[in-house]
């Protein structure tokens, strides 16, 4: 791609981006979605204005913003914020996860799929989105217990989803070929267990650091040194940028003598980032993959919507949360984005027998959950908050 065409699409889509913050003031439609119905105009599926070779920057922009989200939701897992909800935030994503799988994976068995297809796909549906999540209730102003719970649950459920996802993907592989695959649970395992550990390994240097270089101010460069560093050595070790961007955080938050102004660099720098990854990901939404889902894709999503409201509800009544939150903390976290396509092409290459459906089913009911998840999160929050409203 040429220079000036580079710079001229960055221009296009950071006014892009303006005007979804306009638009935003004026509606009440989520920014997430606006941005991501613009890319989706603009893209190969809609005036063809962005240029396919654009999509090269998707890739490198989506481990950056998302290990910036992370770094960010690690703050919600603060000693004093899991003393109050900690107990909330562990049950509603474990009960989440769990309730899932198993009203995913059953009801789409009762539609005569495959036993190990039905598996997959109920761990595929596992999978939230944290940076539409975080996004949206930074520009719904939500702030308050309930927000630290979604934003809680939001840091730590990938990682339960993630060790279902390989459970999973092990026993549908023996079903399958009848030889166990034992060796995506240790990938898991070693995924899940290399982040922590890179994790702890820069966020304790970076909470020592913080507010010493300058005393009370840690600089922005510190924050996105430790950031960009964390999603190098993450994909480099080949381990989960999200738990290593949140662990990271969490350790920043908890250790660190001034652990609020790191976030603060972090939030300052991060939207230009994210505006572009909200762009670039509805530009890749494939439309076609839209048309192609018939009764299977509306049996997954309808079944994906019960499941994460009987989960929230079951994981809100064992973690204690009053039943207003109880009610409203599973639709917010309908959204689905990145992370199932990333297990849908996983599960494709390991069961080539089920690739297709498994990457036409997530790849367009993900754009279903990730255009209508804001909206419900930004409602659930607004319920929560006016209670008066909802006998």
């Amino acid at each position: 791609m040429a220079l000036a065409t580079v710079f001229m699409l960055l221009g296009g889509l950071f006014l892009c981006g303006l005007a979804a913050d306009v638009l935003g003031r004026r509606s009440r439609v989520p920014r997430v979605t606006l941005l991501l119905l613009i890319g989706l105009a603009a893209g190969p599926s809609g005036l063809a204005l962005i240029p396919e070779s654009a999509a090269e920057w998707y890739a490198p922009l989506s481990v950056l913003a998302l290990t910036m989200v992370a770094f960010l939701l690690g703050a919600a897992l603060r000693r004093d914020k899991l003393a109050a909800r900690g107990r909330a935030i562990l049950s509603v994503s474990g009960a989440i996860v769990l309730v899932t799988v198993a009203v995913v994976a059953t009801g789409l068995r009762a539609t005569g799929l495959p036993l190990d297809l039905c598996l997959l796909l109920g761990a595929i549906a596992t999978a939230t989105a944290p940076a539409a999540t975080q996004e949206t209730l930074r520009d719904a102003g939500a702030e308050g217990p309930f927000a630290d719970t979604i934003r809680g649950v939001v840091a730590v459920d990938d990682a339960w989803g993630m060790m279902v996802f390989a459970v999973m993907l092990v026993v549908a592989e023996a079903l399958a070929t009848g030889t166990p695959g034992a060796h995506h649970l240790w990938e898991a395992l070693r995924e899940t267990g290399g982040a922590l550990v890179l994790g702890a390994a820069l966020g304790l240097p970076a909470a020592y650091l913080s507010g010493r270089i300058k005393p009370g101010e840690p600089t922005q460069l510190e924050a996105l040194g430790f950031v960009f560093l964390a999603a190098g050595l993450a994909l480099w070790l080949e381990v989960s940028f999200l738990l290593t961007g949140m662990t990271a955080g969490a350790i920043v938050a908890n250790l660190a003598r001034h652990h609020e102004r790191p976030f603060d660099e972090i939030e300052h720098a991060e939207r230009p980032f994210l505006i572009l990854f909200f762009l670039l990901a509805g530009a890749a939404m494939e439309v076609e993959a839209l048309a192609a889902l018939g009764g299977i894709g509306l049996a997954y999503v309808a079944l994906r919507v019960i499941a994460r409201l009987a989960g929230g509800a079951l994981g809100g009544w064992l973690g204690g949360l009053p039943p207003r939150e109880r009610r409203w903390i599973g639709p917010a976290l309908l959204a689905q984005a990145g992370v199932a396509v990333g297990m849908a092409l996983i599960a494709a290459e390991a069961l080539p027998a089920h690739a297709e459906t498994l990457l036409t089913l997530t790849i367009g009911t993900t754009v279903v959950f990730e255009l209508i998840g804001p909206f419900a999160l930004v409602w659930a929050v607004r319920r929560v908050a006016r209670p008066s409203q909802d006998g």
